[in-house]
C-alpha cells in the first residue's frame, strides 16, 4: 500500500455534457483546457445512448478483460469516479438499464443521451503519475 497526500482541494470544475458528447473526450478536453494535473473525479451522473466499458473477468495473471458495448440503448449513469494523475484520467462508472446495473472501467464511445454532469476537484500539493510495475500493471507513483 502507498498513501499520497495533498494539502487540500483546489479549484472545482463542473462539466456539463450535452446530447451526443463523448464522456472521455469531453473530460480529456476539460483537463487540457483547464491545465489540470492531479485531481479527483468526485461525481458524475447522466444518461447514455451508447456505452463501452470493460471489466476484469479473472483473478489470474495476466488479467482477462471483457468489453461490454451498448448501442442505441438508453442507460442511466448513476456514478462516475476516478483519479486524474499527471493530466490523465482513470475513470470507473456504474450504469443501469431497466433490469440490471453494470460497473467497470470507462472506455471511449460513451455518448450522452440527454445530459451529463461531471465534477472534478483538483488536489493541491500532490504530484503523482502512473507507470507500469514489474508485472506490467499500471500503478500510481509519486513525482511528475
Amino acid at each position: 500500500m502507498k498513501v499520497f497526500s495533498g494539502e487540500r482541494f483546489g479549484r472545482a470544475h463542473v462539466l456539463r455534457l450535452d446530447r451526443g458528447d463523448d464522456l472521455i473526450e469531453s473530460v480529456e478536453s476539460m483537463i487540457k483546457s483547464a491545465g489540470i494535473r492531479n485531481a479527483a473525479v468526485v461525481s458524475g451522473i447522466g444518461t447514455f445512448s451508447e456505452c463501452v466499458m470493460h471489466m476484469v473477468m479473472t483473478t489470474g495473471f495476466p488479467p482477462v478483460e471483457r468489453f461490454e458495448r451498448w448501442e442505441d440503448k438508453p442507460l442511466e449513469l448513476s456514478a462516475l469516479s476516478g483519479v486524474i494523475a499527471d493530466g490523465k484520467a482513470h475513470l470507473h462508472m456504474v450504469v443501469s438499464d431497466h433490469e440490471r446495473a453494470y460497473s467497470g472501467h470507462v472506455e471511449r464511445g460513451c455518448k450522452i443521451l440527454y445530459l451529463g454532469e461531471v465534477v472534478v476537484a483538483e488536489i493541491e500539493g500532490l504530484r503523482f503519475h502512473r507507470e507500469r510495475n514489474a508485472e506490467g500493471i499500471l500503478e500510481l507513483t509519486e513525482g511528475d
